[in-house]
């Protein structure tokens, strides 16, 4: 089968990525782990001990990183449409979370308890025709933003990843009306040319 001009950037990008190497190195499960971490070290989003969500998770690459600075005595709750391996302090549920059946074991999971933290790097399966990716990218986000507003401990933080054109400036007006603070970010190891940027919602007013 020959590959199309974009999938043999994307593979040569891939194969020479400096992130995609590390995260070999290190043990990663994708180099998106790397995104994660520059975002915490300057927003300080994760601590030991938190509850975190990870709306989107699989492979795991944000699971992993959220795992490890949580530690023995911290949660990440995990949830996707595809499977995902275990993670140490990781919980994992497989499944759509705007499904009822799903987001009914999500709550069982919980139990009671609030996140202090709901990430998510979720993104639609590419169909390449530009405009209604985005629209199923808009559509994901909302979904996981209805999910913050339904479980989020007041105060709590969010993190989540947008693909800038139809619908983002509205989205970002959106979450700050929820929030006491949005600022957004674009971390090194996002590729240059991708429109990826990343809202930080801090203080949730409930």
């Amino acid at each position: 089968m020959k590959r199309t001009k974009s999938s043999r950037r994307w593979l040569d990008e891939h194969v020479n990525d400096p992130y995609v190497k590390k995260a070999q190195k290190d043990g990663y499960r994708s180099r998106a782990s790397y995104k994660l971490i520059e975002l915490n070290d300057k927003d300080k989003l994760i601590r030991p001990g938190m509850l975190v969500m990870d709306l989107g998770s699989a492979p795991g690459g944000w699971s992993q990183v959220a795992g490890r600075i949580v530690g023995e005595n911290g949660r990440v709750l995990a949830s996707d449409i595809l499977p995902m391996d275990p993670l140490d302090n990781v919980d994992f549920i497989q499944g759509d979370f705007t499904d009822d059946a799903v987001f009914a074991q999500i709550l069982d999971m919980l139990d009671g308890r609030q996140p202090d933290l709901i990430i998510s790097d979720i993104a639609p399966n590419i169909s390449g025709v530009a405009a209604a990716d985005q629209a199923s990218s808009m559509y994901l986000v909302e979904l996981v933003l209805d999910m913050v507003r339904q479980v989020l401990k007041p105060n709590g933080n969010f993190l989540v990843k947008v693909f800038q054109g139809e619908g983002s400036d509205e989205f970002l007006k959106d979450v700050r009306t929820s929030f006491e603070k949005v600022v957004v970010r674009k971390p090194e190891a996002s590729r240059p040319r991708s429109r990826e940027v990343y809202l930080v919602g801090k203080g949730f007013k409930g």
